[in-house]
């Protein structure tokens, strides 16, 4: 897992002496993600699925091509060897986005939840995601472990769901958190920015492992 980290970190840099790419390790997870389960995947779709400009698609594209991860063809973008396995290193210990609807645990009116597995242990009050959600554009993000068999908030004892158990019923149903699990709800304004903010606050997690 600290190899695909890397690897993200890596890409997401600028190529010397070229300008600063405009995308963030979200846009290169969710592409990678996208292009694996959807392959062949073409530009202008990819672009759509991020919302990139046609300038920030092409480099981004430059930059997983040259860390090796796609390839390209006239039918469009595949993964690489090395490109699978990173993919599959990323989903052994997250989970793909849903969507939840807002309620009082969430701060937006798109929200978006990805489950991170294992990794309650590395969060101490969820402010780290929460900080990593807003850095991308999102209002925010909650932060849920999954502690003798219950699903709470960090340092919150009383039950988070009592007004909001359709959430319950819905990251439970889908994302079906073990003990040690960790979900986090990214907010925002809309729901591309809100898959974003729950990535990046999940990268974050990982990161603190």
């Amino acid at each position: 897992m600290i190899n695909a980290l890397a690897t993200i970190d890596k890409v997401s840099r600028k190529i010397a002496p070229g300008r600063a790419p405009h995308f963030i390790e979200a846009h290169l997870v969710k592409a990678l993600m996208t292009i694996g389960s959807e392959s062949p995947v073409g530009r202008a779709k990819l672009a759509r699925s991020l919302g990139l400009g046609e300038g920030s698609i092409r480099t981004l594209i430059k930059h997983l091509e040259n860390e090796g991860l796609i390839q390209t063809s006239k039918e469009g973008m595949t993964l690489t060897g090395t490109g699978q396995r990173l993919v599959s290193s990323l989903m052994t210990h997250m989970s793909s986005a849903i969507a939840v609807p807002r309620s009082s645990l969430t701060v937006s009116a798109f929200n978006t939840a990805i489950l991170v597995k294992d990794a309650a242990s590395s969060v101490k009050a969820g402010l780290e995601q929460r900080d990593a959600a807003i850095r991308v554009g999102a209002q925010g993000a909650t932060t849920l472990i999954l502690s003798r068999g219950k699903l709470t908030m960090p340092s919150v004892k009383e039950d988070v769901f009592k007004d909001a158990p359709k959430i319950r019923e819905i990251i439970v149903s889908r994302l079906k958190p073990q003990e040690n699990d960790l979900v986090v709800i990214g907010s925002a304004n809309d729901g591309l920015t809100a898959e974003f903010g729950a990535i990046a606050a999940a990268l974050e997690t990982l990161k603190a492992q």
